[in-house]
């Protein structure tokens, strides 16, 4: 049965750094899963507190992952309807044009909130589309950041208790 842990954490590792990537896939949750069938082992023993904190930041970087490109459409000088723009398209992208609605949509709904906002001023609008952007990226690369520590932390536990595993 440890054998069969192994394996299916393994792969629900692999899943969660394609899902740091890939919408669809909650990245970070997903590794944090691999890391929970891991201590069912007999061999590697994860401690309660452990995993409760391990699965906290993965909780919270996938809530900030839906957070982020509003951020990043604020801090790139968006309105509060450039920031709902980005908020509605990424929702839509992600429903209307799976996987790269979740790049298209917070860009385009940021762009035409801001439009809304005042229709005179394009280069505003695409400068708050483009913080959308920006936070879109930083948002991927916090969620491969934590899938890749977990990955690395699987793997450290694992290493430390193969031959528990071999015999």
């Amino acid at each position: 049965m440890d054998i069969l842990f192994l394996l299916l954490g393994l792969l629900l590792m692999l899943l969660g750094l394609i899902g740091a990537f890939i919408p669809v896939l909650p990245g970070p949750l997903t590794s944090w899963a691999g890391l929970l069938l891991l201590s069912f082992t007999k061999a590697v023993d994860l401690s309660t507190s452990f995993l409760t904190i391990t699965f906290s930041i993965a909780l919270l970087v996938w809530l900030l992952d839906y957070f982020i490109p509003a951020l990043g459409t604020k801090k790139f000088g968006g309105s509060k309807k450039g920031i709902i723009g980005s908020t509605i398209g990424l929702i839509l992208g992600l429903i209307f044009f799976p996987p790269l609605g979740i790049i298209i949509g917070p860009f385009v709904g940021a762009f035409i909130g801001e439009l809304i906002h005042d229709s005179s001023n394009n280069n505003r609008a695409l400068k708050a589309a483009f913080g959308s952007f920006i936070g879109f990226l930083f948002s991927t690369g916090l969620k491969f950041a934590v899938s890749l520590v977990y990955f690395g932390l699987f793997l450290q536990a694992f290493w430390r208790y193969k031959s528990l595993f071999l015999n």
